[in-house]
């Protein structure tokens, strides 16, 4: 059997790659940060690949965090205080006195009333709505909501509605056309990760409020940075205590490893540890990432400094950008996204982008719509002016590359 199988995955690949769909991967020699070493690069002159050093435009490192020095202490130090791995799901035997630390710190940091830990943020999306919401409820969620709430929603029996990205008169349209539901929830990224757009909360909130509506925000690409004390969205947008739950990661601005959790009201995360299956059937989160996860919640509460730099990096980047003519979203977020349209033209960019040792990846369908590809570049508080520079150079560079051939 697996013979047919395997032609029809084999033609499959060739229709990814003759459209320019094909998404590499080259590996990372060490550690995560604005310059990286990375394995099997082409340096673009007819050389077999090797490994070179590049300028990183591509990571969630908003903070600079992944590779800072009190984060590694802290892991290295609960290797020897908590041990490798618990071999356990929490409510067996796999929580530590660490694990309800964080969760206690977590709900703090945000706010809200209690926190349930998940191994990955798409764990906790994929947990939260088929827990909660059932066959007589609601979902209402944005267009552009990332893939994990969309799978998340497509598990729960809950009847599904969507509006146009921050279409607040579609919104309010499919609120009214869920009036007979026994529960209504209205789903948002805080930050749509392939735009850097932010959610218009403060509407979204009026118009749940209005209707009676609750509403759950994944907050992944602005916990830690966003808002004057890195609380996010809620903060940045001045709606704090109106949002019903949060979810989110470790794995961007706090310290990048891994890890999400959900937060929000007691009953509801007391319900989450309870019924949520990623939680009850998924291994504990290694004792490690807490700990890293302690210090960088401790970091960022503090990291004054390191928001304004991204402020200004993401500033600098975008001005210089504009000037050279490049076609770039609108936005306030260190996402910038530098758009070609053309999966194949954007494909030959990043290309060219690699071979002056500056390293951004070109997104295309499905990732974003047909029509739609462009090179994401994401800002770090540890960038320096000179590398945000330099990236622009490596994008002229490579446009009038493509444009000579």
């Amino acid at each position: 059997m697996y013979g047919a199988f395997k032609e029809h995955a084999a033609d499959e690949l060739r229709g990814i790659d003759e459209a320019g769909l094909t998404k590499g991967e080259l590996g990372i020699r060490g550690a995560q940060g604005p310059r990286i070493r990375v394995a099997g690069a082409d340096a673009g002159d007819g050389t077999a690949p090797g490994e070179r050093e590049m300028l990183n435009f591509c990571a969630n490192d908003y903070l600079g965090l992944a590779d800072d020095p009190r984060l590694v202490a802290a892991a290295k130090d609960a290797l020897d205080e908590w041990g490798y791995g618990l071999a356990s799901v929490r409510f067996i035997c796999g929580t530590q006195t660490q694990h309800l630390d964080l969760e206690r710190r977590l709900a703090r940091f945000l706010g809200v009333d209690d926190a349930i830990l998940f191994s990955s943020c798409f764990d906790a999306n994929g947990g939260v709505f088929e827990t909660l919401f059932g066959a007589e409820d609601a979902i209402i969620s944005d267009a552009l909501n990332h893939a994990s709430l969309i799978d998340g929603i497509r598990l729960s029996k809950a009847r599904r509605l969507r509006y146009a990205n921050g279409d607040l008169a579609e919104l309010e349209a499919r609120l009214r056309e869920a009036a007979d539901a026994r529960f209504r929830v209205i789903v948002t990224d805080g930050v749509f990760s392939m735009d850097g757009a932010i959610a218009p909360l403060e509407a979204i909130c009026d118009l749940a409020e209005q209707y009676g509506a609750l509403v759950l925000v994944d907050d992944s690409h602005a916990v830690g940075f966003l808002g004057a004390h890195g609380r996010g969205t809620p903060e940045l947008r001045g709606v704090e205590g109106r949002i019903d739950l949060l979810t989110g990661t470790f794995g961007k601005a706090l310290g990048g490893a891994s890890g999400g959790y959900v937060a929000g009201h007691r009953e509801v995360i007391a319900l989450l540890r309870q019924r949520a299956r990623p939680y009850l059937f998924s291994n504990t989160l290694s004792p490690a990432i807490v700990a890293g996860t302690l210090t960088a919640l401790d970091i960022a509460e503090g990291a004054h400094d390191a928001r304004e730099r991204l402020v200004a990096n993401a500033a600098r980047f975008r001005s210089a950008m504009e000037a050279e003519g490049f076609e770039l979203l609108p936005g306030e977020h260190p996402i910038v996204p530098v758009m070609f349209r053309d999966a194949v033209l954007t494909q030959r960019v990043a290309e060219g982008m690699r071979s002056r040792d500056v390293f951004v990846t070109a997104f295309s369908y499905p990732v974003v719509p047909k029509g739609e590809a462009r090179i994401r570049v994401q800002l770090s508080a540890a960038h320096t002016p000179e590398q945000i520079d330099a990236c622009v150079a490596a994008f002229v560079a490579a446009r009038e590359d493509v444009a000579g051939d």
